[in-house]
């Protein structure tokens, strides 16, 4: 998949193409049925397929302060949509002069001018330009004049998480913060994840008996709720099962929230500096102050013991 940040970086022969625009934090499950749209048009029709998406998120720049946290950085969606099927990411540097761009100067400048786009594939309330001025009925009314075709998905998908609520972004943050990941994940179709450098913490993992993996997130991460949790510790390519604690250490009054994976039964790990990510796959209990180390011990113990049984009867089933 090419990868292109700024117009500039489309080259000069791109011919006709299928289109999507949107921030698409998660690519979930809402997100892959209208990706997956323009893959099929797009195959259809011989021309690639092109996902059009912004940096930073739009909102830090209408409302400074007000960015959401992100459910995947922008080289992990870059990686959900390659799987996809998507043939090249545009991401476009979101600044206060582009956010006053006329709906109809996006259109000229970035779909007809530098995208020759043929087919553009949107949600029903897909909104665009100065002010979200721009809606799915002006998209389409202008592709009568620069031969496009506008193809609108419906990306509400329900199912049991949130209970019932239609699966979007928003309800994804929420259930990540609330420490339901187990609803995230049958939103995104996968376990929620969070990437970082693994860092030194004040290593009393290690002198406790269970090494942990000190992870310093991404800006902006979307980080469960305060507890222990059962997933797996990815580094370089392999999946490790892990009981991850994300929280201040409230035994050892510590300050500072941290996000640390324990990966089970693997002894003599040095991960310091690499670049690691935590797939949160079960909340296991909520975070707890502890009146001794030994109660401190017995408690992550019975941890990891479950985070074990959860992680093999999820690979079981």
């Amino acid at each position: 998949m090419q990868r292109w940040r700024g117009l500039e970086d489309i080259p000069q022969d791109w011919g006709r193409s299928v289109v999507t625009i949107g921030s698409y934090d998660g690519v979930h499950r809402g997100h892959q049925l209208i990706i997956g749209r323009a893959v099929q048009r797009a195959r259809e029709l011989g021309v690639p397929a092109v996902v059009v998406t912004f940096d930073p998120h739009p909102s830090e720049v209408v409302r400074p302060g007000s960015h959401p946290p992100l459910l995947a950085p922008h080289h992990r969606r870059a990686e959900l949509m390659a799987e996809l099927g998507v043939d090249a990411l545009l991401i476009l540097p979101f600044t206060a002069e582009f956010s006053k761009l006329s709906p109809a100067d996006f259109v000229v400048k970035v779909l007809v001018d530098k995208l020759h786009a043929r087919v553009v594939v949107e949600g029903p309330n897909f909104r665009f330009g100065h002010k979200a001025a721009g809606n799915v009925a002006f998209l389409t009314e202008l592709g009568t004049t620069y031969d496009y075709e506008v193809d609108v998905v419906d990306l509400y998908v329900s199912g049991a998480a949130g209970g019932g609520e239609p699966f979007s972004s928003t309800l994804t943050r929420r259930l990540v913060a609330e420490g339901d990941v187990t609803g995230a994940a049958e939103i995104l179709g996968r376990p929620h994840r969070v990437e970082g450098i693994v860092v030194r913490g004040a290593q009393r993992g290690r002198e406790l008996g269970f090494p942990t993996a000190n992870v310093e997130t991404l800006p902006h991460t979307a980080i469960p709720a305060d507890g222990v949790y059962a997933g797996w510790l990815h580094v370089e390519g392999e999946a490790m099962p892990a009981a991850i604690s994300v929280g201040t250490n409230p035994t050892f009054d510590g300050t500072e929230r941290t996000v640390e994976a324990y990966a089970i039964d693997r002894v003599g790990l040095d991960l310091y500096g690499l670049h690691v990510a935590v797939d949160f796959l079960a909340f296991v209990r909520g975070m707890a102050k502890f009146d001794t180390i030994e109660s401190l011990l017995v408690a992550m113990a019975d941890d990891v013991k479950t985070a074990r049984e959860l992680i093999e009867a999820h690979d079981a089933s």
